[in-house]
């Protein structure tokens, strides 16, 4: 099984996505919080059918969560007042990588048979943004407003992040690390920015970080290893938190990033563990939650969430 996001509104809901393997393969999997216990949610359209299920997104009082199907036609589905419902996209693309979704609009990134894809939704239809000329590929694409979102992409002359301002996708001049890439972006409503990714440099690679206060771009350095950090979350503490790789088999392992301070935390010791991923992280009031997989000597990956405060 693969676990690919978290979202949480609150205390008392969050959603986990991703796919297992079956004998004609992947099958979406969705699990529900509500703010004592993990449930399976197989009530969406297509739940019993082969594909995968991605980003979720919270719009208003609705939930959005990206789905593919085996054919590879993608839409997204819907939840309000308890029911689910589907938007389907104009086409089909070769790969959908990555989906984000805001009061008043929506976009989807990828590539189809003639190349670099931005599809936008403005609630009633779908339209195609042209990005700028040396852009080559979007790996991501996060939303704060329907004027006001983030990508980072694959451009002539390395990694880019681009912002739209609701009229055009342009350079947002981020000065990145030199030989960098980007994990993710997390946009917060107070107008702050935090950009994670991985400097290569010739003794080996190292992580940064980059906080935007709304004037100025400052980068650090925390002592995160090998850490792929493509999940950050702003915790009730004001800190930033993500998972690492852990040196105990059987506990996972968090960071917490204030300013130039790191320090590092671990879940609950599991039992005959051989492997602890937490893989998704989110705040969920004044909690964090992590949702990823578990590896039980002798058995298959299970799934496996934990929670820090609340």
């Amino acid at each position: 099984m693969n676990v690919a996001d978290l979202g949480a509104r609150g205390p008392g809901e969050a959603w986990a996505t991703g796919y297992e393997h079956a004998a004609d393969g992947m099958r979406p999997m969705l699990y529900r919080w509500d703010g004592t216990a993990w449930s399976r949610d197989t009530t969406f359209p297509g739940a019993g059918e082969p594909g995968w299920l991605g980003e979720v997104q919270f719009v208003g009082d609705e939930v959005w969560i990206f789905r593919s199907n085996r054919e590879g036609a993608g839409e997204i589905l819907r939840r309000s007042a308890g029911r689910w419902s589907v938007v389907p996209l104009p086409q089909t693309m070769w790969n959908y990588q990555d989906f984000a979704a805001v009061p008043g609009a929506a976009w989807v990134v990828g590539e189809d048979d003639t190349g670099l894809k931005v599809l936008h939704y403005d609630g009633s239809r779908w339209t195609t943004q042209s990005t700028p000329d040396d852009v080559h590929f979007v790996m991501g694409v996060v939303a704060r407003t329907a004027t006001d979102a983030w990508a980072w992409a694959s451009t002539s002359t390395g990694t880019a992040v681009l912002r739209w301002d609701g009229t055009a996708w342009r350079d947002a001049n981020v000065p990145l690390p030199s030989n960098s890439n980007v994990h993710t972006i997390l946009l917060e409503p107070s107008g702050r920015a935090t950009i994670s990714g991985t400097q290569y440099t010739d003794g080996g690679s190292r992580a940064y970080l980059m906080s935007w206060n709304g004037r100025t771009w400052r980068t650090s350095h925390p002592p995160l290893g090998a850490t792929y950090a493509e999940t950050l979350a702003r915790g009730p503490d004001g800190a930033l938190w993500l998972p690492v790789r852990s040196d105990r088999a059987f506990q996972s392992k968090y960071a917490r990033v204030d300013g130039s301070r790191t320090t590092f935390s671990y879940g609950p010791e599991r039992a005959n563990a051989i492997d602890v991923k937490p893989r998704v992280l989110a705040r969920a009031g004044s909690a964090l939650l992590s949702f990823g997989t578990v590896e039980i000597y002798g058995s298959k990956p299970n799934l496996m969430s934990e929670r820090l405060g609340g």
